[in-house]
């Protein structure tokens, strides 16, 4: 099949295309190269430099002509969201109705891409499930709600098929770079250093940290179950506290740690645990990595790229 993947130079969309083309699908990357990386696209993939922003994406599609599309670029970080909330907004909303349109004029079968647990806000209730109405605490977790409703609007009104994941916090290889930086590949970077390491709050909080392989298995299984539509959440159901993360590290890394601990971000949330059971009885997905062993992938390709800069 002919699949385009937008953001497919970043962290998850540059491990989706390297799997797709594993697969045997002729495979078109969008990319601007803000926070993605040249070198991680595949050879064997069609590259066009571009953001989802740009008009011309629509004649793109055209000629391309995708039986489904990826839409993996996006600002990912809440942070950033909290600051630049415009910015947030134009690239997350105006970008995904513009990759909508185009879409729509290519006559996709259906578009995938991911929401996120931070349209959860910090609900009491684990583990979360899909039905549960969030109350986002950043407005990086507002417009992936809002992302969720014009997937549906967009089904409703025009027949654009969608899935929508909800994926707890992403780790793994080519994480890092730019604006992708999750709490992981924050860490492991900086051990591999030999540097210190900040937890913003008492450590205590809670996350469910998914390899990126388990989040590619979740995307193809998407491609397989061509019935299902909607939300559903990628995750491994288990929640770990940074300072258990930081003990995991220490063991791997086999050093004492120098952590300092500052106090808790805006918009930050305490807890978070999802539910896959939808997941599972509908895709038949269930994460296959473990903590440790992604750990140890992770911080050894940090590692290695510090020993190759050297």
């Amino acid at each position: 099949m002919n699949i385009c993947v937008t953001g497919g130079a970043g962290f998850i969309g540059s491990h989706l295309t390297d799997r797709l083309i594993e697969e045997g699908h002729r495979v078109l990357v969008i990319d601007n190269l803000f926070t993605g990386s040249r070198e991680f696209v595949n050879a064997k993939a069609d590259f066009r430099e571009m953001d989802i922003r740009d008009t011309a994406l629509t004649e793109v599609l055209l000629e391309f002509k995708p039986d489904y599309v990826f839409h993996e670029a996006a600002q990912t970080m809440v942070p950033v969201s909290m600051e630049k909330p415009a910015l947030d907004c134009d690239i997350n909303l105006m970008g995904l109705i513009n990759v909508l349109n185009a879409c729509r004029a290519a006559h996709v079968k259906k578009l995938i891409m991911p929401s996120s647990a931070a349209v959860y806000g910090d609900l009491d209730t684990l583990p979360l499930t899909e039905a549960m109405q969030g109350a986002p605490s950043s407005f990086y977790g507002l417009t992936k709600l809002t992302t969720e409703s014009y997937l549906r609007i967009y089904k409703e009104a025009f027949g654009l098929d969608y899935i929508c994941f909800r994926y707890s916090n992403v780790y793994g290889p080519r994480q890092g770079h730019g604006g992708e930086g999750g709490v992981i590949s924050i860490f492991c970077e900086r051990l591999a250093k030999g540097q210190g390491v900040t937890v913003y709050g008492d450590g205590e909080q809670t996350r469910d940290f998914i390899y990126v392989g388990d989040v590619v298995e979740a995307n193809m299984l998407a491609l397989q179950h061509t019935e299902c539509s909607g939300v559903y959440n990628v995750s491994t159901e288990v929640g770990t506290s940074l300072n258990t993360l930081l003990n995991e590290l220490k063991s791997i890394i086999g050093t004492d740690i120098d952590v300092t601990y500052e106090p808790t971000r805006t918009g930050d949330i305490k807890h978070s645990r999802l539910s896959i059971k939808k997941s599972n009885d509908n895709l038949g997905f269930r994460a296959k990595i473990d903590l440790t062993s992604g750990l140890k992938t992770t911080y050894h390709y940090f590692a290695d790229m510090e020993n190759f800069d050297m």
